[in-house]
C-alpha cells in the first residue's frame, strides 16, 4: 500500500476526539487504503481486532447493511463494552439515511466513528443538519507528485521524465504500480470515469441522458484554466444540435463537482477584497483523465500544469481563488493559516516579453505577501524581481 503521510497524520490527530471523521474525495483516490493504514497504526498501538468494526458499503457481503437501522444495528452488536470501539464505514452514502445511523452511534460512549465518501452530497442535507458541529472532514485528492514518486520505482529515470508521465497518466494511486503504457492505463482510466459518471453523477441525480452529460464534461475539460459561463456552455451545446438550458447544465455541473471530478475556484477582487460570483474556472481531479476525454486534441502543457498547480495548493490546506485586479488576472490567491500568496504559472518564461507579461499582474499587487512565479525553466529558477520568487515547478510540488 502507498503511505499516504499526511493524511494519515491527520487522522492521527484526530483519534478518539468526541468528532465523526469523514474523508471525502473522488473515487479510487485512495480512501479505503487510508482506513487500512490507520487500521495498521491503531493495532501497533495496542488496539485488538474485536475493538476494531470495519464495514465497506459497496461490498455485496454487507448488500443487507444499506438501510440505516440494519447497519446501526450490525455495529451495535459488535460493539467492546470496556474499551474504544473504532467503527470504520467506507462508502458509507450507500446506506440510505446513514446519517441516522452514524448520529446514534456518535452519542454512545467509548466510540470512534470514521466514514467515507464519494459524493459531497453526504456532506449537505440531512447529515449536515442532523450531525452538525459533530464532525470534521479530511478532503482527500489523488497523489501528489511527491507521493507519485515515492510509489514508483524511480532509479531508471529522473523527476523530469517521471513528471511528464505524471501529466500525461494522471495520479490516481494504481496508475503508479501499472505499466504506464496507453494499452495498460486506458481501460483502468475509463472504468473510474465509467463509474463515477454512471454511480456518481447520473444514477444519483437521475440523469437518464449520459451522452447529454458527457458533452458536458468534455466541454467543462477542454475549459481548464479558462474563465467559463454556464450560459457560454448551454450556448455552445445548443449550437451543435442539443437542446439544453442553463438551468440543466448547472445541475449537472453542480453534480460533477459534488462528485469531486471537477473543482470550481471562484475569482477574488484582489483590491476590493471580495469574491465574485461570475466566470470561475473549473479544474479536473486528474489529469489523466482529462487525456482520456480529450485524446488526440493537441496537447495543452500550460492549462495541465495550471491544474497541477491548483490541486497542489488545495492539498496544502489552501483555499484557493482566481485572482482579478482590474484587466489583469493572477492565476491563484492561496489563503492558509498564516496569511495569503499569489501565484502566477506557465510552462516556460524563457522569451523576455513572456516574463513580462507573467510577472506584470504580481507586480501590480498593492500588499507585501508573498508572490510566486512557478514554470518548468531550470534556469531562472531561484531569480528574485523585487519581492516576487520564480520556481522552478517541479522543485515547489517535491517540497524543495
Amino acid at each position: 500500500m502507498i503511505q499516504r503521510k499526511e493524511y494519515l497524520e491527520k487522522l492521527i490527530s484526530w483519534r478518539d476526539k468526541q468528532m465523526i471523521k469523514v474523508v471525502t474525495g473522488v473515487r479510487r483516490c485512495g480512501k479505503s487504503t487510508l482506513f487500512r493504514l490507520y487500521i495498521d497504526y491503531l493495532k501497533s498501538t495496542g488496539v485488538t481486532d474485536e475493538q476494531i468494526i470495519s464495514v465497506n458499503l459497496e461490498d455485496l457481503d454487507h448488500e443487507d447493511l444499506l438501510q440505516y437501522r440494519s447497519l446501526y444495528s450490525f455495529v451495535k452488536e459488535r460493539i467492546c463494552k470496556d474499551k474504544t470501539t473504532y467503527v470504520f464505514l467506507d462508502e458509507v452514502q450507500n446506506c440510505k439515511h446513514f446519517e441516522k445511523a452514524v448520529d446514534s452511534l456518535y452519542i454512545k460512549p467509548n466510540i470512534d466513528v470514521y466514514i467515507t465518501g464519494s459524493n459531497a452530497y453526504m456532506l449537505s442535507g440531512e447529515l449536515a443538519t442532523l450531525l452538525s458541529g459533530r464532525y470534521i472532514t479530511i478532503d482527500m485528492l489523488p497523489l501528489s507528485f511527491r507521493e507519485y514518486l515515492e510509489a514508483c520505482d524511480t532509479r531508471e529515470t529522473n523527476s523530469k521524465d517521471q513528471f511528464n508521465d505524471y501529466i500525461r497518466f494522471g495520479s490516481f494511486p494504481y496508475v503508479s504500480m501499472l505499466n504506464r503504457t496507453d494499452t495498460i492505463i486506458t481501460p483502468y482510466l475509463d472504468g473510474i470515469y465509467n463509474t463515477i459518471l454512471v454511480k456518481d453523477v447520473a444514477r444519483r441525480e437521475g440523469i437518464t441522458d449520459i451522452p447529454l452529460l458527457e458533452s458536458i464534461v468534455k466541454c467543462v475539460a477542454s475549459s481548464i484554466g479558462s474563465p467559463i459561463s454556464i450560459k457560454k456552455i448551454s450556448d455552445t451545446l445548443n449550437s451543435s444540435g442539443r437542446s439544453i438550458s442553463v438551468n440543466t447544465v448547472d445541475n449537472y455541473l453542480r453534480a460533477l463537482t459534488d462528485s469531486y471530478i471537477f473543482y470550481k475556484a471562484d475569482r477574488y477582487d484582489i483590491k476590493g477584497r471580495q469574491h465574485l460570483k461570475t466566470l470561475g474556472k473549473y479544474y479536473m481531479v486528474d489529469t489523466g483523465l482529462r487525456n482520456l476525454l480529450l485524446a488526440g486534441s493537441a496537447s495543452d502543457t500550460g492549462h495541465l500544469i495550471e491544474n497541477i498547480v491548483y490541486l497542489e495548493l488545495l492539498r496544502r490546506g489552501n483555499k484557493v481563488n482566481i485572482g482579478k485586479l482590474a484587466e489583469k488576472e493572477v492565476d491563484f490567491v492561496a489563503r492558509y493559516s498564516e496569511g495569503i500568496a499569489y501565484y502566477q504559472v506557465s510552462s516556460t518564461v524563457l522569451d523576455e516579453n513572456t516574463l513580462k507579461r507573467e510577472l506584470e499582474p504580481l507586480q501590480r499587487i498593492p500588499d507585501n505577501h508573498p508572490k510566486f512565479l512557478l514554470t518548468l525553466d531550470e534556469i531562472g529558477a531561484g531569480a528574485n524581481y523585487d519581492g516576487i520568487r520564480q520556481l522552478n515547478l517541479i522543485d515547489w510540488l517535491l517540497g524543495k
